[in-house]
C-alpha cells in the first residue's frame, strides 16, 4: 500500500522544459484545494502586451532553476502584482525569475488565487493561503531543487508586495502532526523583497483598489489591521529590502516608508532605496536610468545575507 507521501506526490503536476530548468508544480493535492467551491468559472489569460492572468483556479508555482554550477542555494518566491484583480505574470513574475537565475538564484513564480474569483469561499483568505503554501512547498523540495532551507525568501510587486509583506508578518512553524508532509514545514520566509508595495489598509496612504479587491471598502477595523503590514511587524519579521519611486502615483511611497519605520522600530535589518522617477509598476525598470540600478542593489543585499 502506498504511503501518504507517495500518494501526495502523484498530485504534483510537473511540466519540464527541454532544458529541464523550469518546473510547474500545483500547490495543493487534487481535490483538496482549501477555501474553494466549485463554480463554472474558468481561468483567463490575456497576452496583448504583457501576460495578465485572472480568475485563477489552480494555484501553482513555476520553478526556474539556475545551473547547479552557479546556484547560491537561495530561492525567491515571486508574487506578481495586479491590484488583486489580475496577475502581471511575466512583467513582475517570469521575467524577474529569469533575472534571478542569471545571478544563481532560484526564481519561483507564484500563480495565486485572486479574491474576485467566485470559487473562493472567503475571498481574502486564498492569496495568503497560497503564499504560505508556496514557501512550505519550496522547503519541502529544497533538497531536490538544490536549495538551502534557511535561504528561502518572498518577493512581491505592488499588490503582490502586499501579499509578500503579509506572508512576512503572518506565518507559523508548520504542523508537525499534519498528514500532509508539506504542511509540516514553516511558512516563515527567511527574507522579503518588496517592490513599490501596498502596505497599509488605512487612509490616506492606502491603495484603495487593492483594499477594495481584497477585503472590500467597508471592511471592519480588525480585518483592515490584519492586512496592514506595518501594524504586524514583530521581532520575528524577516530582513527586508524595499524599493519605491517617489513619483509613484498609484501606490504612494509612504507605504514603503511606513513599513521601513516599523521594521526599524523592531530592530529588523532593513534596506530601502527610493528613486526620484520610475512611477508605478516599473518591474525590472529596463530603460529607466534613474531606477534600473535597483536590481544591482538587490543582488548586493541578497549576497550580504549569506555572510
Amino acid at each position: 500500500m502506498l504511503n501518504k507521501v507517495t500518494l501526495f506526490s502523484t498530485f504534483i503536476v510537473l511540466s519540464t522544459l527541454v532544458n529541464a530548468q523550469e518546473i510547474t508544480v500545483s500547490l495543493w493535492p487534487a481535490g483538496k484545494l482549501p477555501n474553494y467551491q466549485k463554480t463554472t468559472e474558468t481561468e483567463k489569460s490575456d497576452s496583448t502586451d504583457i501576460v495578465r492572468i485572472s480568475k485563477v483556479q489552480n494555484p501553482e508555482i513555476a520553478v526556474f532553476l539556475p545551473s547547479k554550477k552557479h546556484a547560491t542555494g537561495q530561492a525567491v518566491v515571486i508574487c506578481p502584482g495586479g491590484g488583486y484583480g489580475i496577475l502581471a505574470y511575466n512583467w513582475e513574475g517570469t521575467d524577474v525569475a529569469k533575472w534571478l537565475n542569471s545571478k544563481g538564484i532560484t526564481g519561483i513564480v507564484l500563480k495565486y488565487r485572486l479574491p474576485n474569483s467566485k470559487s473562493n469561499i472567503v475571498p481574502d483568505k486564498s492569496p495568503l493561503m497560497d503564499a504560505q503554501r508556496a514557501i512550505r512547498m519550496v522547503r519541502a523540495n529544497a533538497d531536490k531543487w538544490n536549495l538551502k532551507k534557511d535561504k528561502i525568501g518572498i518577493m512581491g510587486f505592488s499588490a503582490g508586495g502586499h501579499l509578500a509583506s503579509t506572508a512576512a508578518t503572518h506565518f507559523d512553524n508548520g504542523n508537525s502532526n499534519s498528514p500532509d508532509s508539506v504542511e509540516r514545514y514553516s511558512s516563515r520566509p527567511d527574507f522579503a523583497i518588496l517592490m513599490y508595495p501596498v502596505i497599509t489598509m488605512s487612509k490616506p496612504t492606502m491603495h484603495s483598489g487593492s483594499k477594495n479587491s481584497l477585503i472590500g471598502q467597508n471592511a471592519n477595523s480588525e480585518l483592515s489591521n490584519f492586512y496592514s503590514a506595518e501594524l504586524n511587524v514583530t521581532k520575528e519579521t524577516p530582513p527586508t529590502f524595499l524599493a519605491h519611486a517617489t513619483d509613484d502615483k498609484g501606490v504612494p511611497v509612504e507605504n514603503s516608508l511606513m513599513f521601513y519605520q516599523a521594521l526599524k522600530d523592531h530592530n529588523i535589518p532593513v534596506e530601502m532605496h527610493l528613486y526620484p522617477k520610475g512611477g508605478h509598476g516599473f518591474g525590472l525598470a529596463l530603460g529607466i536610468p534613474e531606477t534600473e540600478s535597483w536590481t544591482d542593489r538587490c543582488i548586493d543585499w541578497l549576497r550580504n545575507l549569506n555572510k
